[in-house]
């Protein structure tokens, strides 16, 4: 098991790095800046090649929504949340550290742009109150559950799984990064906000608690919707492409 706890911390590593390094270090660059698009397919992308590097491992799971909304679908065991959920958000604080270290080394380097910090109200990008980012977490993460629980199932094109989720996880960016710089990942969340401080960990409650509450509604919702139950995504051979 330490082997799969290993491979989410360093899958949450990569996409927290990744994707919140592209926003704090490419996204307005001077003349090449990748913007909102390239931002979102950055995060996409930390996702598709950690599920094929790991997904045979644990699952790439990377983040505690999905962690609870497969077990919620009936796909991963109860009492594997929490290490997994741990493992997760080591990994995101060990990223958004390592992005740290790198970005403060530009001149005049501040967090105070937000750090890749997720946001309602003032600290959202498009000025979007608490009830809108709210529905926005909620709905997105239940749609990422929903993508990733029939992208895995046995009766899914074989090998595919990693291209839809790291696609779906880019066009839920391309929705919501105005709303709330897009979260639907609480262990994301977490690791920038410690290093953004103030207002990022006083806001930080929503990215945990509309995210965990809309992977539990995608997963029961697959499950009812799905003709019939598909193996448990917990880190077999095959778990990534095809459970």
């Amino acid at each position: 098991m330490m082997r799969k706890y290993a491979a989410e911390a360093i899958g949450t590593f990569w996409l927290t790095f990744g994707g919140c390094g592209s926003a704090v270090m490419a996204a307005a660059f001077p003349e090449v800046g990748i913007g909102l698009l390239g931002v979102s397919f950055a995060f996409g992308l930390t996702v598709l090649t950690m599920a094929y590097a790991i997904g045979h491992v644990s699952g790439c799971h990377l983040n505690p929504a999905v962690t609870v909304g497969l077990a919620a679908g009936g796909r991963f065991p109860t009492n594997q949340i929490a290490p997994y959920v741990g493992a997760q958000v080591i990994g995101a604080v060990i990223g958004a550290a390592i992005l740290y270290l790198i970005a403060s080394g530009a001149p005049g380097f501040s967090t105070a742009g937000g750090f890749a910090a997720n946001g309602y109200a003032d600290h959202s990008p498009g000025k979007y109150g608490l009830v809108a980012a709210f529905l926005a977490e909620f709905v997105l993460t239940m749609m990422f559950l929903f993508i990733i629980m029939g992208s895995t199932h046995g009766k899914a094109p074989t090998g595919f799984a990693p291209i839809a989720i790291g696609l779906g996880l880019t066009l839920i960016h391309l929705i919501s990064i105005p709303v709330t710089n897009t979260s639907v990942n609480p262990a994301r969340s977490t690791g920038p906000a410690l290093f953004a401080g103030g207002w990022a960990i006083g806001q930080l409650w929503l990215f945990w608690v509309a995210p965990l509450l809309g992977g539990v509604v995608g997963g029961f919702l697959y499950r009812w919707l799905s003709e019939e139950p598909s193996a448990p995504i917990v880190g077999d051979k095959t778990a990534a492409l095809r459970p």
